[in-house]
């Protein structure tokens, strides 16, 4: 694993779009290639207490979680993600790259390589809900981001981790 201070941090906040909440005070962060070929992601997630850990892909339409922050650690292959609703950011994900997600921000796949996989984990192991930005959701999922707590410690870097540089009360 990189040491944090090497690390290339991105930032993205993409404001509400009336379907897509995001947050309205927490950033998304990307920690670009800090993970190497030979860390394990599920062991080092588990030790920082992000758990409820699977294999697998991102969904191919917008969608969030609004009770819950969301950590994907790319594992295998490439992809293409648009992080925020439509007006969000399309991004390149490539391994050992870290994408934490604030509770209420969308992610979608846009393309992937054939062998794109990434480990997705959950603050505490905490089940999540699946939101789509449909009308109907709202305002409850406002209500559930605004109650979602801050993590004990950073997915990668633990309690001292860079998130709480950007992620602060």
């Amino acid at each position: 694993m990189k040491d944090a201070k090497e690390t290339e941090i991105i930032q993205i906040e993409v404001e509400d779009d009336g379907r897509i909440p995001n947050h309205w005070k927490l950033p998304l962060l990307i920690y670009k290639a800090a993970l190497e070929p030979n860390d394990d992601a599920v062991e080092i997630l588990n030790a920082n207490g992000w758990s409820g850990e699977w294999l697998g892909s991102v969904h191919p339409f917008h969608h969030y979680h609004s009770n819950t922050h969301e950590v994907l650690v790319v594992d295998a292959g490439t992809a293409t993600l648009q992080l925020g609703g439509e007006l969000g950011e399309k991004v390149d994900a490539e391994p050992g790259d870290v994408i934490i997600l604030p509770a209420g921000y969308g992610h979608k796949m846009i393309e992937a390589s054939d062998d794109y996989r990434n480990y997705g984990a959950y603050p505490g192991g905490k089940t999540f809900d699946m939101c789509y930005g449909e009308s109907d959701e709202r305002p409850e999922v406002l209500d559930n981001i605004k109650d979602v707590p801050m993590p004990d410690a950073d997915p990668v870097y633990g309690e001292d981790g860079p998130l709480f540089n950007y992620w602060n009360d």
